[in-house]
This record gives structure tokens, sequence and C-alpha cells, in this order.
């Protein structure tokens, strides 16, 4: 079964920081550790399909017929070693929770706020409910979250750019298994909370101060504000997710995004415009022809 074609960045908080103690049904889940970054992916999948194959289709996954929380919520989590972190604090576990429940309600917020009135009412009507409703629904499902944001953000089909600013591109973790399909394929990074907060303010004030208020700058800000909300002993991963499995051996092997990220952020600092325009021409094809793949899906 093919993973979603999804990209994450992850946050890993201590045990500790849901709840002194933490009730016995995440230590549980977390001793268990069930889940892996691959199988992640694909239990979100099968989430989504259960909840639209359930009579009555459920608004949201991880929920019940009645509106509540899924047990699974309290019990879907990524679990992490500090050690396996270059800079990370403690020995106790790290834990990111899914929260497939509460990000789905937030995208459909934002779904909600953005879409055309057309669309929108056709949604609504499609799924037998009422605006009111659905923000009754989503502001319960958003309030029962143990921090004031959710612990990953998922993109598709591609890597929003400024996220490369918050790793070290030399602590690249890359395994290309035995083929495209192969679950244990993975580019991503690792960096402590305190690397990835300056790194992240670092490229904000560059960027702000030679872009102005460009979206690079928005997505900075708000992945600074977002970072902000968690534990500072944290670690944050950026994960290619699923979409290692629309890249060849070689070119993932040889790619340089992180990299070439820095090296703007670099140019923008030195003022070297014609390095700029070309870093920035290299990635946008690069990123551009995966993204299009979108189109013929």
């Amino acid at each position: 079964m093919l993973r979603p074609f999804v990209a994450y960045l992850r946050v890993y908080e201590p045990l500790s920081a849901f709840g002194e103690p933490p009730s016995d049904q995440l230590r549980k889940a977390v001793e268990a550790a069930t889940l892996t970054r691959a199988s992640a992916g694909e239990r979100e999948q099968r989430m989504w399909l259960k909840s639209q194959a359930a009579a009555p289709v459920r608004l949201l996954p991880a929920e019940l017929a009645d509106g509540r929380a899924a047990p699974s919520t309290n019990t879907d989590v990524l679990v992490l070693d500090p050690a396996e972190v270059p800079g990370a604090k403690g020995s106790a576990p790290l834990v990111c929770p899914l929260e497939l429940r509460a990000r789905s309600a937030a995208a459909l917020v934002s779904f909600l706020g953005d879409a055309s009135p057309a669309l929108k009412a056709t949604v609504l009507e499609a799924g037998g409910v009422t605006a009111d409703s659905v923000r009754s629904r989503t502001s319960a499902a958003l309030g029962e979250l143990n921090k004031a944001a959710v612990h990953v953000l998922s993109t598709t089909w591609t890597v929003p750019l400024p996220w490369f600013a918050l790793v070290d591109p030399d602590q690249r973790r890359l395994n290309l298994g035995t083929g495209l399909t192969d679950p244990e394929r993975e580019l991503s990074w690792r960096v402590s909370m305190a690397d990835a907060l300056r790194r992240a303010a670092e490229a904000r004030e560059l960027v702000e101060s030679t872009l102005g208020d460009s979206g690079p700058t928005r997505i900075l800000v708000e992945t600074e504000h977002w970072l902000g909300n968690f534990d500072p002993d944290s670690v944050v991963e950026l994960d290619y997710g699923g979409l290692v499995q629309l890249i060849g051996d070689p070119i993932l092997e040889s790619d340089t995004s992180a990299e070439e990220v820095h090296a703007i952020l670099e140019a923008l600092r030195t003022g070297a415009v014609e390095q700029l325009a070309e870093l920035f021409n290299d990635l946008r094809e690069y990123w551009s022809e995966l993204a299009a793949r979108e189109h013929f899906n």
C-alpha cells in the first residue's frame, strides 16, 4: 500500500509535557511504540477511509458516531529516543501524538474560511451538516488538544522551502531501502528545539529585512510561532514522508534542498544576487516538477 504523498514537520515532546504523571493510557502506548514514521501515514490514511465508509459518515477521522474522540486519539503516537538527535536533552522518551482528529478539524475550519460559497454549500450538503454544526464539532475537537497547537504540520506533494531553514543540512538521514515502496525508505532531519527556534528566528529576521512581508517571511513567522508552543526540550523532525515514493534513488541521494536553502540565506546575507537567482531557480525547478504530479492525480 502506497503511503500518502505527504511531507511532515513534527514536534516530539518529553513525556512529562503531557502531564505529571502522564495518563496510564498514554504511558502504555509509549511503552508499546507500535507506530513508525512509515506506518503513521498509512494509519492516517486508513482512519480517514474508515470515517468515510462508516454509516453514517463521520465528520472527522478518529471520531465516534456521536462526535466524541475515538480512544485511538490517546494512543496513536510516534516515539523517539533523544539519543538519536544531536543536542537533545534528557533520556526520557520523546512523544509526537498524531492528533489526526484535531488536525482534520483545523483543516476543515480553514476550508470553510477559504472556499467559495458554492463549493462550501455543496460540501456541507453532501455531508448532511450545517456550517454552525461543523464549527461546533471542530471547536470541540480542537479544544481537546493537550497544547494550543497540533504536534504535526503536513503538506501534500511538496515541502515548503522555509522549513529547510530549521535543520542542519549535514544531519540528513537517508535510507534508500530496497526501492520506491520500501516502508524503510526515508529522507529526514532531526534537530533540537533550541536549534530549530534559533535558526527560525535568524532566517525570519534576514528574510523579513531583505524581502519584506513575502510568502517565505510569513511561513517563517508562522513556523516560529508554532514552535514556541512546545516544551523547550522537544525535538523537531522534517520528514519527506511519502514523497520518497516519487523520487528515484539517484535523485533522492543527491537531493541538496536543505543545503541550497541555507545557501540562499547566506546569499541574502551577503547580497550575492546572481547566486541567489541561480539557487532559487534550481530549487523551484526541482520542487515544481514534483508538485506538478498533483495535477495528474
